[in-house]
């Protein structure tokens, strides 16, 4: 793995964590230059993943160009992702409502008699309905795992809510400030390297555990156990080179960005935001059902801001104050 390096190209140094007043621990992400996306030919992961159909493989389009990208700033991000404890500390102080209560409509979670098949989109999960929630996914949760079932709505609002209670900038990170901030200075599949192998005890994804479950996915787990069916409690494995937990798996995590499939061709090299418009926002990282097609540091995914499932969480970003950089 290379070592992250700074716009200098300094060495890093261990970063600083800082916590907040919900108890989450954030880690400094210097600033600094990565390669964004993939080439990779639909031929060439078709090596790696002959589980996958040719089609498959095509759709992965939109991982390139790769493109160099400049984080010109610092930023403090999550050291884990949102835990179930944490969204609780910020639903009970603030408040707010979460949007699978709200609309009445809830969210999806596991059932072991639920068959995919019956469901015209082909969901792993039963829903939406207003007995799986944030609180509920079907699975058991302890606090200290990630939230789950929670909108980007849902996200932005906690992020919102930080930011008046505690007089400094929280906020979903940038599409590349996640990428940068997972790669951590490698530039192979993983940040963990090229092969899937090489997640195997360092990520919460599909395995042999899981599979246990879907036994129709078993062709696409990974040859080996992490211990967990669902989720894992956060920081269950090795940090990256940045001290960052669970960046490939365990939940997605949403990011700010709109969705813009051609958007790399036309970003700019310094500190991108994705489009200006959109329907749908991206999400990162690959979950604890996802193969480890799907955890690729430039694998994209979407959803509407609404969307809630019991795959997708979230991690925050803390904007660095004047005083701290």
């Amino acid at each position: 793995m290379l070592s992250p390096k700074t716009s200098s190209g300094a060495e890093k140094v261990r970063p600083a964590v800082v916590e907040n007043s919900l108890g989450m621990k954030f880690v400094r992400v210097p600033a600094g230059d990565f390669v964004m996306g993939s080439d990779e030919r639909a031929e060439s992961l078709a090596r790696v993943f002959p589980q996958y159909t040719p089609e498959d493989l095509q759709v992965l389009g939109d991982e390139a160009p790769r493109h160099a990208v400049r984080i010109t700033r610092a930023f403090y991000l999550g050291q884990h992702e949102v835990t179930v404890d944490q969204f609780r500390l910020f639903v009970e102080r603030s408040g707010y409502v979460p949007e699978s209560i709200a609309d009445g409509t809830g969210g999806y979670g596991y059932n072991p008699a639920y068959d995919p098949a019956s469901s015209a989109r082909g969901d792993a999960f039963e829903g939406r309905s207003p007995q799986y929630s944030w609180r509920n996914p079907g699975f058991p949760q302890a606090g200290d795992h990630p939230v789950v079932n929670v909108s980007w709505n849902d996200a932005t609002a906690m992020a919102r809510w930080l930011s008046q209670r505690e007089g400094v900038v929280y906020r979903l990170p940038t599409e590349a400030e996640w990428e940068y901030a997972c790669r951590a200075g490698s530039s192979t599949r993983y940040n963990t390297g090229d092969e899937p192998a090489s997640l195997l005890g360092a990520a919460a994804l599909l395995d042999l555990d899981t599979a246990q479950r879907w036994p129709r996915r078993r062709p696409y787990a990974l040859p080996g156990h992490d211990g967990h069916v669902f989720t894992a409690p956060v920081g269950s494995f090795a940090p990256n080179a940045f001290g960052l937990f669970d960046m490939h798996g365990n939940v997605w995590e949403w990011v700010a960005d709109w969705y813009g499939e051609h958007y790399y061709a036309e970003s700019p090299r310094n500190d991108p935001q994705g489009p200006g418009t959109g329907e749908l926002h991206v999400r990162r990282g690959g979950s604890w059902a996802s193969s480890a097609l799907y955890a690729r540091s430039s694998y994209r995914n979407w959803n509407t801001a609404q969307t809630r499932y019991a795959l997708v969480g979230m991690r925050l970003l803390r904007e660095v104050r004047a005083r701290e950089e």
